[in-house]
């Protein structure tokens, strides 16, 4: 007899996406940047910010 007559598969596993955070862009944004335990922003390829921070002398 199999465990698996009458299971149900999760729907909620897969990748997360995570969306560009610039204003009105609407791409995926696999960049993801935070500053210590900060919770981390995410910005598409064309928007992304550069990081570590350039340090102005």
């Amino acid at each position: 007899m199999s465990d698996e007559v009458g299971a149900t598969k999760k729907t909620e596993s897969g990748p997360y996406v995570h969306l560009c955070e610039h204003p009105g862009c609407t791409k995926w944004g696999s960049l993801g940047f935070a500053h210590g335990r900060a919770t981390p922003n995410w910005y598409c390829f064309e928007h992304k910010i550069e990081w570590p921070p350039a340090k102005r002398s």
